[in-house]
């Protein structure tokens, strides 16, 4: 817990971005950065614990910058770590753990939502192992899937080389396909 408190949840450089889950629409590269350092400057802090037993929770579930407090840094705290899908408007739907296919009418992936603020910079992410390996211009999905038994992936981002290695025994009785 104590080096995560120190991790940034969303990183920039080099003309890259990463973030664990993913983005609202309406985040500029910028804002995203800017939210993502409140948390950190509050996970650092000395009240740091009460964060941590206020953070979680499904409500809010949109961004509005009148949030305050618990709230607010709640729903960061869920699209950067929790979401996988949310709706045009920016609703993230987060009880949603399904492949592409399953995705609810009114709900699409993060990255193509139209008119998506962070569209115009290449970001990274995972935790949708259930989506599998996403490599596009400006969005690389990493997770393809080494906690159910398929792959661990990464990139080299110079060229975008990709190299995968198979995690077997890791597979759970659950497992997504």
């Amino acid at each position: 817990l104590a080096w995560l408190r120190t991790c940034p949840l969303f990183y920039r450089e080099q003309g890259y971005a990463m973030v664990h889950a993913g983005l609202l629409p309406m985040w500029t590269m910028g804002h995203a950065l800017s939210l993502a350092e409140e948390v950190h400057r509050e996970l650092r802090g000395d009240d740091y614990a009460n964060l941590l037993a206020n953070m979680y929770g499904n409500q809010p579930t949109r961004w509005s910058e009148s949030l305050e407090g618990y709230p607010r840094l709640r729903v960061i705290i869920n699209a950067m770590t929790r979401m996988r899908v949310c709706s045009a408007d920016g609703d993230m739907g987060l009880g949603f753990k399904g492949g592409a296919a399953d995705i609810p009418a009114g709900l699409f992936p993060w990255f193509e939502v139209a008119n998506r603020a962070s569209a115009a910079s290449p970001i990274i992410f995972g935790h949708w192992s259930a989506l599998g390996l996403r490599i596009r211009t400006n969005v690389i999905g990493l997770d393809s899937g080494c906690l159910w038994g398929r792959q661990l992936s990464a990139l080299r981002l110079e060229d975008r080389q990709l190299y995968q290695v198979a995690c077997p025994g890791a597979a759970s009785s659950t497992r997504p396909q």
